[in-house]
C-alpha cells in the first residue's frame, strides 16, 4: 500500500470537489440543528406561526449560504452566476404574475395576522384548522381530515372568518312558536333553560330577543355565550333540551302549512265520501255528492 501516503491524502483533501464535498456534508446537520433550536426557542416565547417561519428562515438561508460555498470551492464564478440568476428572475417574474401576487399577499396575512396557524378558519365553503401560512398559499385540515391548499390572494380578496381568534363566542338560534302561546313563559323558559347548561356562560348573560310576528309562528332569536372549547357540547345538548322543554310544557313549535287552491279558471275539486255499513267487514266506497259545476 505504497500509494496510501499522508501526501496523497492531503492532496485528496485539498482538491475542489473534496472541500466541497465536506462543506455539504458538515454544514447541513449543522444548518438543520441550528433551525430546530431555533423553532424550539420561538415555540416556547412566541407564537407557532413565528416559529415555522423562524425554522423555514434558517433552514433555506443556511442551505443558500452552504451551495453558495461549495460553489466558491469549485472555483465557480459567482458574479456570473448571480447575474444569470438575475436575469433569470426577472423572466421567471414576467412568466409567473400569480405566484407573484400570492407571494405579496402572504407576506400581507404574515405581517397583519388575521390568523395563525391552529386557528379555525372560514373562507368560502372551506372551514378548518390552519396548518401552515407559506408565502405562496395558506394549508388548511378541514375536520374530516382533508388538507386543503388556498392561494393566499384568494384570502386577501375575499371575506375570512377567524372563528376561534376570541375566547368566548354566541350561539344563536332562530326559533318560532305557536301563536296562542304566552310571550313572557316562552321567555322565561329560555332562562330556565341556559342557566341549568353547564356549558352556557352567565357572564355575558343570554340573549332573548322577540324578533316578531312571522308567517306561521312568532319569532325568537335565543343566543348564549359560551368557551370556545365548548362548541360541540353546547350545540348537541341545547337543542335538545328546547325540544325536550317546550314538549313538556306544551308549547307548541309550528311549521308551515300550504293551502292549494286552484284558481277561478278551474273546477272545485271533486269530493267523494266513503261509509262502513253495519254487518260490513271493509269499507266500501259509495258516491258522494258531487261539487262540481
Amino acid at each position: 500500500m505504497s500509494w496510501f501516503t499522508w501526501e496523497h491524502v492531503k492532496g485528496v483533501l485539498e482538491s475542489a470537489w473534496t472541500s466541497a464535498a465536506l462543506v455539504i456534508l458538515i454544514g447541513w446537520p449543522v444548518v438543520r440543528f441550528f433551525a430546530g433550536q431555533v423553532r424550539k426557542t420561538l415555540t416556547k416565547r412566541s407564537t407557532p406561526q413565528a416559529s415555522m417561519l423562524g425554522y423555514r428562515f434558517v433552514l433555506y438561508g443556511g442551505s443558500v449560504i452552504l451551495v453558495l460555498t461549495a460553489l466558491d470551492r469549485l472555483e465557480v464564478p459567482l458574479s456570473t452566476i448571480l447575474g444569470a440568476a438575475g436575469i433569470a428572475s426577472v423572466a421567471i417574474g414576467f412568466a409567473a404574475q400569480t405566484s407573484l401576487s400570492n407571494l405579496i399577499s402572504g407576506i400581507f396575512l404574515i405581517w397583519e395576522k388575521p390568523f395563525g396557524v391552529e386557528d379555525v378558519i372560514k373562507s368560502g365553503d372551506t372551514t378548518g384548522v390552519v396548518v401552515a401560512i407559506d408565502l405562496l398559499s395558506t394549508k388548511i385540515r378541514t375536520f374530516d381530515n382533508m388538507l386543503v391548499r388556498i392561494p393566499n390572494e384568494t384570502l386577501i380578496k375575499t371575506q375570512t372568518t377567524n372563528i376561534t381568534r376570541f375566547q368566548i363566542r354566541r350561539f344563536d338560534i332562530n326559533l318560532g312558536v305557536a301563536y296562542k302561546e304566552d310571550i313572557g313563559k316562552v321567555i322565561k323558559i329560555l332562562k330556565e333553560i341556559a342557566d341549568k347548561n353547564p356549558n352556557c356562560l352567565d357572564e355575558p348573560e343570554p340573549l332573548i330577543v322577540f324578533k316578531g310576528f312571522g308567517d306561521s309562528a312568532l319569532e325568537f332569536l335565543f343566543g348564549v355565550w359560551f368557551a370556545r372549547a365548548d362548541f360541540l357540547k353546547l350545540r348537541n345538548s341545547i337543542q335538545r333540551e328546547i325540544k325536550e322543554r317546550f314538549d313538556a310544557e306544551g308549547i307548541e313549535i309550528p311549521f308551515p302549512h300550504r293551502s292549494l287552491y286552484a284558481g277561478e279558471a278551474s273546477k272545485p275539486f271533486p269530493i267523494r265520501l266513503v261509509r262502513d255499513k253495519p254487518g260490513q267487514t271493509g269499507h266500501k266506497e259509495e258516491a258522494g255528492p258531487d261539487f262540481t259545476d
